[in-house]
């Protein structure tokens, strides 16, 4: 059987490339030659802010001091959460040696990276949770310095709650800068910051498109689209709560897709009918959100079976993976391409956004085929290393000879050549291309 597409996206998610290209290039070069003065520029014009730069340990106690303490309650439990999951995932890390041949041992180590510029929306809505996600997995990961870096509002400066989170967390320092301007001062190490070694957090097409350019200066966690969220359902899955969570998903933004694959055309139908209605009683801002993107971008479609249902999952590779459907150990062992999966009616992304523990800066735009999201192993560096006696080089200096000279690089051929006559003056060795 076909695949049905009981509803068909009309657009996909992309923005004018070329010209967000152009603008971020040229607002990069431009601090990267004036700095300081010309970052405060580009703050002034954009976040249309003119306030401390650094938050001072003053003013961080002061925004501290105007969030609820239900409110801060609800923080430390998700950085508690978030903090103990990534503990969990540094400890599937380890320092390793072994003896590769008699003589010759090899080696990795886990090194966090010196400092990391953490990125946290603060426009539309003001993105607590990616305060918490990404600054406790970097402090987690044992980063020297850490800079949260969130867009202030005019006359009011970063929002209280996205302050409190970051300190709590362990940011360093706190930047009061967005967009393009928030990136490079990061990049650049401007205001007296360290340069960072890695940018991470979500953000719009032009710090998306930052991160993009100048990434191989410094690295980055990944190349961020709008995110978007796929359900597979079947005949048992709760028809308002699959609407409830698609619609949950489509408020991020007009051009966030949301998918609903299901072998069940009845439950499609009625989610379908039911969409619209949770849409309209939404407030304004994520109503026009929510609409833009279920009339523009959402895919409702009807599969043979749950083999065919898996399939298409894989195919879009979706950022979040809802399963609402019997047998979740099925589709747990099943499933391959996803940023993060979420098993079953009583979990949802929502959770996985806010307080869960997983992280949920997570690929988009089918890069989940590829890669996984942030964890605390983004921050450290797996390298490698090597020791040896002379008896155990010799085989390898023996074998490094020869192929190095017959891919035709004497050099490296030399450089054994040179230790084995060091250490074995009375033998001969054949180190020729080919014998």
């Amino acid at each position: 059987m076909t695949r049905e597409y009981l509803k068909k996206a009309a657009l996909t998610p992309k923005s004018d490339a070329s010209e967000t290209h152009k603008i971020v290039q040229e607002i990069l070069d431009e601090i990267e030659a004036g700095g300081d003065a010309k970052a405060l520029e580009y703050a002034a014009k954009f976040d249309k802010y003119e306030g401390n730069v650094l938050l001072t340990d003053e003013e961080i106690e002061a925004a501290c001091a105007l969030v609820p303490e239900k409110l801060k309650a609800d923080i430390r439990f998700s950085h508690d959460n978030v903090r103990r999951f990534a503990e969990l995932q540094k400890s599937t890390v380890h320092d390793v040696e072994t003896e590769i041949s008699p003589g010759f041992i090899t080696g990795q180590k886990a090194i966090p990276v010196d400092a990391a510029g953490c990125y946290v929306p603060g426009g539309r809505y003001s993105h607590i949770a990616s305060a918490i996600m990404t600054v406790t997995t970097a402090k987690v990961a044992g980063c020297k310095h850490i800079t949260a870096c969130s867009p202030p509002r005019p006359g009011v400066g970063v929002a209280p709650a996205i302050v409190y989170a970051a300190h709590i967390c362990g940011a360093d320092q706190i930047m009061a800068m967005g967009g393009v301007q928030g990136v490079a001062a990061m990049t650049f190490g401007l205001f007296g910051l360290p340069k960072a070694n890695l940018l991470v957090g979500p953000g719009n097409q032009f710090v998306a498109e930052a991160k993009r350019i100048l990434f191989g200066r410094v690295g980055i966690d990944m190349i961020a689209g709008p995110t978007d969220s796929l359900i597979l359902a079947d005949s048992t899955a709760d028809a308002h709560i699959v609407a409830t969570d698609l619609v949950s998903q489509a408020e991020h933004g007009y051009n966030s897709p949301v998918w609903l694959v299901t072998d069940d055309r009845t439950l499609a139908e009625e989610v379908m009918r039911l969409v619209p209605g949770l849409i309209d009683d939404l407030p304004e801002v994520n109503r026009e959100n929510a609409a833009a993107a279920w009339r523009d971008y959402a895919e409702v479609i009807l599969c043979a079976n749950r083999e065919d249902m898996a399939a298409c999952s894989d195919a879009y590779a979706p950022e979040h993976l809802t399963v609402q459907a019997e047998d979740l150990d099925w589709w747990l062992g099943q499933l391959t391409c996803y940023g993060s999966l979420f098993l079953g009616e009583e979990t949802t992304v929502s959770y996985g956004d806010k307080a869960a523990g997983t992280n949920h800066v997570l690929p988009t735009s089918r890069a989940a085929s590829y890669t996984g999201g942030l964890s605390v192993h983004k921050y450290m560096k797996i390298v490698t290393w090597q020791r040896a006696t002379r008896e155990g080089s010799k085989p390898v200096a023996e074998a490094t000879a020869r192929i190095a000279r017959l891919e035709g690089m004497e050099g490296h051929a030399r450089a054994a050549d040179v230790r084995l006559a060091k250490y074995f003056p009375d033998e001969t060795f054949d180190l020729t291309a080919n014998g």
